[in-house]
């Protein structure tokens, strides 16, 4: 079966202007997903009493069905890509409220909501929609300056870290501050609020150090003479012991120790099993995703089409390579999932939710003109 231009629908127009190679990169790593689930799960659904493969097949259904949300969204308008994003970020923000009063509390943190016996969590879809919503902002902020757009985009940013805060992930709120901080200085942000930000940033970070009894221990366990928690020295050994080839698909020994090597520290359990190598082709196809958006957005004339493609390319890249420095002992931990590859419903079904936006925003659209590559883009004066 083949496509020609001279067809009119749907389906023709979505492949003659999206970007295939960005489709590509993504599909590759789904497909990862699938035979490196096959390293981890096994082990942990004995453990459990389940059958062998019962987390390969549940993982299997989850992406199956993540690529088909994905190719969905990835048929939207950018302007319906933004309602799209304003339903889900109203539903998840209800949704977050309802978690705090009545959701499941597990090891000291309530972030999920149990939907017809399946769980369910929030925090994971709002993030993508979250992403959407402040790069159309702050993209009006350019166009009508009337708005206080930025007021709202700030606003909106502080009512979902609060809440992720409250929760308390404060992992996540790292993450979509950072997302935040970016999309901000990529709208043409003045440096000097930009550098108010991050100090700000930093301020909360030192706050929660004080104030929230897990975040001073995993820190100062980080930053202890034996380097971290046994989960982290563990996850580091297995890169020693995987060497650049692995041991061994099923011969590796981390999976058995930790209870969570198929979600939080999958990516050690990669590097004792498939081996160093494996692991570096998995980081580089995390990043071809996010300079591939980079390349082709940064000189996209339609503020609102560049920001919210950045920051989504952002948002993925930037989850994968906080649980890649976690693994690799870089940094404490944060209980963030590595995107398709961890075994997770919610965070599959949203990162893939995210990349169908993504793969929207991306796509080639008759009349839209390029802005000359590393044009400085014009800041609004300091003014409120």
């Amino acid at each position: 079966m083949t496509l020609s231009r001279a067809e009119r629908s749907v389906l023709t127009d979505w492949w003659f202007t999206v970007d295939r190679m960005l489709l590509a990169a993504i599909l590759a790593i789904a497909g990862a997903a699938v035979i490196l689930s096959l390293a981890a799960s096994p082990a942990i659904a004995i453990r459990r009493g389940l059958p062998t493969y019962y987390f390969v097949e549940r993982q299997l259904v989850f992406i199956a069905a993540g690529v088909a949300l994905m190719l969905a969204v990835s048929l939207l308008s950018p302007a319906s890509v933004r309602r799209l994003a304003l339903a889900v970020l109203a539903t998840c923000l209800v949704g977050m409220v309802v978690v705090l009063v009545s959701g499941t509390e597990i090891n000291g943190a309530r972030r999920w909501l149990y939907v017809f016996s399946h769980s369910l969590q929030p925090s994971e879809f709002i993030k993508p929609a979250f992403v959407v919503l402040c790069a159309w902002l702050l993209a009006e902020r350019q166009r009508r300056p009337d708005m206080p757009a930025l007021a709202l985009a700030f606003a909106l940013y502080l009512a979902l870290a609060g809440l992720l805060v409250l929760q308390p992930d404060v992992g996540q709120a790292l993450l979509v501050s950072l997302v935040w901080c970016a999309l901000f200085f990529l709208a043409g942000g003045p440096v000097t609020w930009f550098l108010g930000f991050m100090a700000m940033l930093s301020s909360a970070f030192t706050t929660a150090y004080y104030t929230v009894g897990y975040v001073r221990l995993r820190v100062d366990r980080f930053f202890s003479p034996g380097g971290g928690s046994y989960q982290m020295s563990r996850a580091r050994q297995s890169f020693i012991e995987g060497g650049l080839f692995g041991r061994g698909p099923g011969e590796g020994t981390i999976k058995d120790v930790l209870p969570d090597a198929y979600n939080d520290f999958i990516y050690a359990v990669i590097a004792e099993e498939y081996g160093v190598l494996i692991c570096m082709v998995l980081l580089g196809m995390f990043a071809l995703v996010v300079v591939r958006v980079f390349a082709r957005q940064i000189g996209e004339s339609d503020d609102f089409v560049r920001l919210g493609a950045m920051g989504l390319a952002l948002l993925f890249g930037l989850q994968a390579l906080v649980n890649m420095a976690v693994n690799t002992g870089l940094l404490p931990t944060k209980g963030m999932t590595l995107p398709f590859i961890s075994i997770g419903g919610s965070s599959t079904l949203a990162v893939s939710l995210g990349l169908g936006m993504l793969l929207a925003l991306s796509r080639r659209r008759a009349g839209h003109t390029k802005r000359p590559a590393f044009l400085p883009i014009p800041a609004r004066p300091e003014t409120v």
